[in-house]
């Protein structure tokens, strides 16, 4: 996955503008795109497996978006503990339970957003091809939105990083092999030498 990494790395930094460049850079912005790269994962797992449900299976709509949420959770939290560069044996309390409480809420919104998608092109008397749309596409957009959330509450809360100040090491990799300082760490104070004489 590291080559994958790497290309990916570059393909960013080549086509970002300064400026988002300079955000990407930080912790947040490197953990951020990592976590795109989770989600992109988490993302295509559950849609096959709506399609799968809402398909051949014909299950309802609120539980195949449930389920289809449950098997992306179980590939995210594996791949969220790589994104955060968390190893060994994961802290019961302050890592694994949040992880799926935030889950389960998850599960719970995309399994009403599935339900009344499917009753909305029931009613429209959708089928096949349309009906898929209907249903994947409400699941998707509901995806991203429930992406930013979790994003903000993993980076923010579960998986912050509890030192004071200290240096964090990024992975070779998507992140590079370099230190960023996290967020709200002192900068050195700078010193204008632009006046003073010979």
């Amino acid at each position: 996955m590291t080559d994958l990494e790497s290309k990916i790395t570059r393909i960013v930094w080549r086509i970002s503008p300064a400026p988002l460049e300079r955000k990407l850079r930080t912790e947040a912005g490197l953990r951020f795109m990592r976590f795109v790269l989770v989600a992109i994962v988490a993302v295509v797992t559950s849609q096959i497996a709506l399609v799968i449900f809402t398909g051949p299976l014909r299950w309802t709509g609120f539980w195949s978006g449930f389920v289809a949420s449950m098997i992306a959770a179980a590939v995210s939290y594996v791949l969220s503990r790589w994104a955060w560069d968390r190893k060994g044996r994961p802290d019961v309390l302050r890592e694994t339970l949040p992880f799926w409480l935030v889950s389960v809420a998850v599960w719970i919104v995309l399994g009403l957003t599935t339900h009344f998608a499917s009753v909305w092109a029931n009613s429209m008397d959708l089928h096949h091809l349309k009906r898929h749309l209907v249903i994947n596409g409400a699941y998707f957009v509901m995806n991203c939105i429930t992406f930013v959330c979790r994003f903000l509450i993993f980076h923010y809360v579960l998986f912050k990083n509890r030192g004071d100040g200290e240096k964090v090491p990024v992975e070779p990799g998507l992140l590079g092999p370099v230190e960023v300082e996290p967020a709200g760490a002192a900068q050195p104070d700078r010193v204008d030498t632009s006046n003073t004489q010979a």
